[in-house]
């Protein structure tokens, strides 16, 4: 059986998978979404706002 990291390395260099990885590059790349992702870090460090 394949480990975690021979799997996701054969998903990386496969097409679909330099697909998906471009995917997420452009979905990076836009502003809302860096913004979203920093506050779940934040939410997630224990630094985000408590009501």
């Amino acid at each position: 059986m394949a480990s975690i990291t021979q799997r996701l390395q054969a998903l990386l260099n496969s097409p679909r998978g330099r697909q998906l990885a471009e995917q997420g590059r452009r979905q990076l790349a836009k502003p809302e979404n860096q913004q979203r992702l920093r506050g779940l870090l934040s939410k997630l460090q224990g630094r985000g706002t408590r009501r």
